[in-house]
């Protein structure tokens, strides 16, 4: 039976890296907002022998994702990996001066779409399968009102989850992989030396030991 790993946010940065490292062991369905991206991703995955169904869509988009999971569920019967990377990073603010588009897009992508992904994407995956997200702790520093809150709100579930499905699965896992030279970084960080940082694809192998 063919293995299915569903990569929301697969369309760049780490997303991207993980779903080149899971090929061609594992058919990919990446969701992305950007076709370039995605197809780019595609390019990589059949240079390794693999395959990759590409969804280029947004994760906020809750008629688009249910058919989506409709669709994989009704080719392969469900997946067994869902990877969640999708994020929107608004530029740093100081808390009175949060612009509303930005802080509504960070609540729209980092919080609200967990609230249809999780329970669209447990049925995918079933109690054998494994959800991975990553913990970027910025909550209650400066300038990163829109961020830090957001994504720590988004932990908090993926955190009830966790604990819900500790006996029960799926397994969620949580990890923290440190700076990564991505677009996310250097919007927060644009000063930094980002030939001092690793590329994604450089710890995308390390990071598939503690996911696969």
């Amino acid at each position: 039976m063919t293995q299915i790993a569903l990569i929301t946010g697969a369309s760049r940065g780490l997303g991207f890296a993980l779903a080149e490292a899971l090929a061609p062991e594992y058919h990919i369905v990446a969701v992305g907002r950007t076709v370039g991206g995605l197809e780019d991703l595609d390019d990589r995955i059949k240079a390794k022998g693999g395959d990759a169904t590409l969804a280029p869509m947004d994760v906020t988009n809750r008629d688009a994702m249910a058919q989506l999971c409709r669709s994989v569920f009704d080719r392969w019967g469900g997946a067994k990996l869902w990877i969640h990377t999708a994020i929107h990073a608004a530029p740093l603010a100081p808390a009175d001066h949060l612009d509303q588009k930005d802080w509504d897009k960070s609540v729209n992508t980092n919080v609200t779409a967990m609230g249809h992904l999780i329970p669209f994407i447990a049925p995918l995956i079933g109690p054998e399968g494994t959800a991975v997200f990553f913990d970027d702790t910025h909550a209650g520093e400066k300038f990163f009102g829109h961020y830090g809150a957001t994504k720590a709100a988004q932990m908090a579930l993926v955190r009830s989850w966790q604990s819900e499905a500790e006996k029960i699965g799926p397994k969620v896992k949580i990890l923290s992989p440190g700076p990564l030279r991505t677009a996310t970084r250097g919007r927060f960080f644009p000063g930094e030396d980002k030939d001092a940082l690793p590329l994604p694809k450089d710890v995308a192998a390390e990071l598939l030991q503690q996911i696969i």
